[in-house]
């Protein structure tokens, strides 16, 4: 093996973990914080329409805006990964909070008349029926963070964006799909393989 193939792998293995590391960060942060919102009407509709909001900012805007803030920003994959918790968080969260509310409220009573907890209604009913529609949030998330990964190497945060830069700096297609078709493979395999999971917690 060559060392452009093993530079491709290399760099392939730091895009999957920019981009796991970043959707777990949201996992973490979004599930409790959309738990707690099905509770809060009021605080749903402002924390969800931040998130939102920040969705719609161009990718290299936003690295841009957090470049120079004391702790967060500066060159780095710390940067790219804030950027990237912060564009997963709207899937995650606008999913679980649909799934969750989008339960039949004659379940949730059911549940509670044959005097479940609120938190035993929640991990053993809710929770599981929604379970479809929380992987398409995760889904949709990690598909996308796929593709916007590529452009923090444009702040130095790694990943096959290196080679799609490198390749548009100096005009070689070749380099430029090094970078482009490993991320195109992983954003497949993983759409296919969450897909699966979803039709599996259908059934």
């Amino acid at each position: 093996m060559n060392a452009f193939a093993l530079d491709i792998l290399k760099t392939s293995g730091e895009h999957i973990v920019l981009v796991a590391t970043a959707v777990i960060i949201a996992v973490l942060i979004g599930a409790p914080t959309a738990i707690a919102l099905t509770q809060h009407g009021r605080s749903r509709r402002w924390v969800l329409g931040v998130v939102n909001v920040i969705q719609t900012i161009p990718s290299l805007a936003l690295f841009g805006v957090l470049l120079p803030i004391p702790l967060i920003g500066g060159i780095g994959k710390r940067t790219a990964i804030i950027v990237l918790v912060l564009y997963a968080l709207l899937p995650i969260m606008r999913n679980m909070v649909v799934g969750i509310m989008g339960i039949d409220s004659n379940i949730r009573e059911s549940a509670l008349a044959m005097g479940m907890t609120r938190q035993q209604v929640l991990w053993r009913v809710e929770i599981p029926l929604a379970l479809p529609t929380i992987l398409a949030g995760v889904r949709i998330a990690i598909v996308s963070t796929i593709g916007t990964a590529t452009v923090a190497a444009a702040i130095g945060g790694g990943g096959l964006g290196t080679f799609i830069f490198r390749g548009i700096a100096t005009a070689d297609l070749i380099t430029v799909l090094a970078g482009a078709g490993p991320a195109a493979v992983m954003a497949i395999i993983a759409d296919e393989v969450l897909e699966w999971a979803e039709r599996h917690y259908s059934v």
